[in-house]
């Protein structure tokens, strides 16, 4: 027996569903609503690495959706550049008889974000360098996979970390410039208001007997 409660429940379902939307999160980045990444240069002797990188970069601005990226950097309140350093490899894992196991690859980017206005963005050491292990492989294809998963692993890694240096950095309050000491053997300005001392007095000239 059907139940008389089913096409009201489903009434409201769909109801729910229509007026569902995605809600859009601003704000992270401070004023910047646009932003335009240039294709990284590649100072490594890795092939492709700076197409992976300037790749995870864009995702992960367009997934965060705070942002709009554009391709114009005329266009962006902010526009994003650099280069891929060159990349590490070593060995972090053995087995009993001396063969790796595992191996590291680290990865670094240098960029540059500058404002509208000009202003450039510095971001602190140890935010644009990481690393990420991979398994090793006696198939030098399985082996290259690897290597290039763990590459890939790394530039989404490093992606977000540039995303959440520059909402650190762009949504803190400036610092206001202190007060420049006056020079010495100058006397500090009165303020505006203050009274002033009063000036000393003549004294009358003495008379010798």
């Amino acid at each position: 027996m059907r139940s008389p409660l089913a096409p009201v429940l489903l009434a409201a379902a769909l109801a729910a569903c229509s007026t569902y939307h995605l809600v859009r999160y601003s704000g992270a980045l401070g004023s910047v609503r646009r932003i335009a990444i240039k294709p990284l240069s590649n100072h490594s002797y890795e092939p492709g690495v700076d197409a992976v990188m300037s790749d995870a970069l864009l995702r992960e601005f367009q997934r965060r959706g705070d942002v709009d990226v554009v391709t114009n950097p005329d266009d962006a309140d902010l526009v994003l550049s650099g280069s891929v350093l060159p990349l590490g490899t070593g060995a972090r894992s053995f087995s009993s008889v001396a063969f790796a196991l595992e191996y590291e690859v680290s990865m670094g980017v240098e960029l540059t974000a500058k404002k509208r206005d000009g202003k450039s963005v510095r971001f602190g050491p140890g935010i644009l360098r990481a690393s990420e292990l991979y398994l090793a492989s006696s198939d030098v294809e399985v082996l290259r996979k690897n290597r290039e998963e763990a590459i890939r692993r790394v530039s989404v890694l490093l992606a977000s970390r540039v995303h959440d240096a520059l909402a650190e950095k762009l949504t803190a309050p400036e610092k206001p410039e202190a007060p420049t000491a006056p020079e010495q053997g100058t006397a500090p300005s009165a303020r505006p208001g203050a009274p002033q001392p009063a000036a000393p007095e003549p004294s009358e000239p003495k008379v010798l007997p």
